[in-house]
């Protein structure tokens, strides 16, 4: 069997980590008895500062054609911040209508954390955090002192959202953000997280602020206890963001599937990769179910280490496992996830923020080397 996977190496050390990647994913590939077409597409910032394009419409449409992606990283210090992530990133998690990002939080063996007396027991967790609403949604903006308008517009594949905005102002300037939620949109990543839990240890724990924003969230709230009706097998809790960034230093045993609106996923996670060893290896999944995903390293593109071949790979090499399972592949994926940990325990193989000396692209070589031997 072959899969037609596209590729898009980015910016910074995008194609070093990514080259990495591929390289075990086609040992896996060799190994089960698959093969990998690798599609490249140059998107980021060189393509940008040529063309002045970010994504088109023909290039989403081609993508669209396939299950999964491949994402090394996207910023770079010579464009503005934000003109990137946003038209190329959350331009095609809107467009492919990625509503789940999908972040495993896994202490493997071999590798340390900063919580004191915390073993790779103790650290495995699920984050599933809602993709394409809250205050990611991208409306807002500034007036000045006296009266304005402002008309916004949000098209998601579930709806499709119109806002008129009349401001009276006697401050010199504001700043303002609007955020959303969804029954919709609600109800299917949460339900996704009770669906995860039935096959992990059956807990679900909520995240919120709606003793604060109790509008927003409190919606939310209603939301998950009506889902969870629905499963009486798993239980559930909720915690509100401050407190569970508590929660996840002290006693982050107690979790299992835990499900979130954008913005506070955005945040608990890099807290979540702290914990489990650095961004270095911290995969994660923008996930369509139904239709196209993408896979990346949750850390960015480092454009100061670029060309450097030091950076972490695993990261990228376990994003990779998540694409291969989401290929209905799992014993590569698994076979994937084990030869990282096999590595990070036999410690003799490890780039800089582990610790060793090695260089990015003999670390994917030894973790290809131990997919075949394992």
């Amino acid at each position: 069997m072959k899969y037609a996977v596209p590729v898009i190496p980015g910016d910074g050390i995008g194609h070093e980590i990514i080259a990495e990647g591929q390289k075990v994913l086609e040992a896996a590939a060799d190994k089960h008895g698959f093969s990998i077409d690798w599609i490249n597409y140059p998107l980021g910032a060189e393509h940008y500062l040529k063309t002045g394009e970010l994504v088109n419409e023909e290039t989403l449409r081609e993508l669209k054609k396939y299950r999964a992606i491949y994402l090394g990283a996207i910023g770079d210090p010579r464009v503005e911040p934000g003109i990137l992530e946003k038209g190329i990133l959350l331009r095609m998690r809107f467009f492919f209508d990625q509503y789940i990002n999908l972040r495993p939080v896994k202490l493997l063996e071999g590798v340390s954390t900063p919580l004191k007396d915390k073993r790779s027991s103790d650290i495995d967790f699920v984050v599933v955090r809602e993709n394409t609403e809250d205050f990611y949604i991208g409306i807002g903006s500034r007036a000045k002192s006296g009266r304005s308008h402002a008309d916004f517009e949000v098209k998601r594949a579930l709806y499709t959202i119109k806002f008129g905005l009349d401001i009276e102002s006697d401050s010199e300037e504001i700043g303002y953000q609007i955020g959303e939620l969804s029954k919709e949109g609600c109800c299917r990543v949460i339900k996704y997280a009770f669906d995860l839990a039935m096959k992990r240890r059956k807990k679900v724990s909520s995240v919120d602020k709606a003793n604060v924003l109790s509008d927003i969230y409190g919606l939310w709230r209603e939301i998950f206890l009506d889902v969870a009706k629905n499963y009486s097998q798993v239980k559930h809790d909720f915690n509100f963001v401050d407190a569970i960034t508590m929660w996840f230093v002290k006693n982050p045993e107690w979790f299992d599937v835990v499900v979130t609106p954008n913005m506070f996923g955005d945040i608990i996670t890099d807290l979540g990769a702290i914990i489990q060893g650095g961004l270095g290896l911290a995969p994660g999944a923008n996930l369509n179910p139904e239709g196209t995903s993408m896979f990346e390293p949750i850390h960015g593109s480092a454009p100061k280490y670029k060309g450097k071949n030091m950076i972490n790979p695993i990261a990228t090499i376990w994003a990779g496992a998540m694409l291969l399972e989401h290929l209905d592949q799992p014993s590569a994926a698994e076979d994937v996830v084990n030869a990282i940990e096999r590595n990070l325990k036999e410690g003799k193989i490890r780039t800089y923020d582990l610790g060793g000396r090695s260089t990015t692209s003999e670390v994917g070589t030894e973790i290809a080397r131990l997919v075949k031997t394992l």
